[in-house]
């Protein structure tokens, strides 16, 4: 099973959030990633999106299938990995590192105490 780091929140859904100031970094865990494979496409909202917690944000597609991004928080889009559009190889390579995917302003921050912690996440995978 992947290390799934202490330092961040997770969703059912397979992603991860982590807080940092006033914004929430989102990417996908390292086991969506394994299990996804070899990835070839992404599609992220524009910098000034309005995403809404539980709700898709965007697409990452891979050999196998495609699956739906899910936001953490609702709030608005402040940054955007540029890096990915090139390569998507950071995303299976460094998930919870170089593998981040967009930044989050939260429209209401208690929204990420709702979140899954890494114990919970775990749990959730092993059964």
């Amino acid at each position: 099973m992947s290390d799934v780091p202490n330092d961040r929140k997770y969703l059912s859904s397979h992603e991860w959030a982590r807080k940092t100031d006033r914004q929430i970094s989102v990417g996908i865990t390292a086991h969506a990633a394994e299990e996804l494979g070899e990835l070839v496409y992404i599609d992220l909202p524009a910098v000034g999106s309005e995403v809404t917690a539980g709700e898709s944000f965007g697409e990452i597609e891979s050999v196998k299938a495609v699956s739906e991004l899910n936001a953490p928080v609702s709030g608005k889009v402040v940054e955007v990995n540029s890096a990915l559009e090139g390569s998507l190889d950071a995303v299976g390579n460094s998930p919870y590192e170089e593998g981040w995917m967009i930044s989050i302003e939260p429209n209401d921050p208690a929204e990420f105490d709702n979140l899954l912690d890494a114990s919970d996440y775990l749990t959730q995978l092993s059964s």
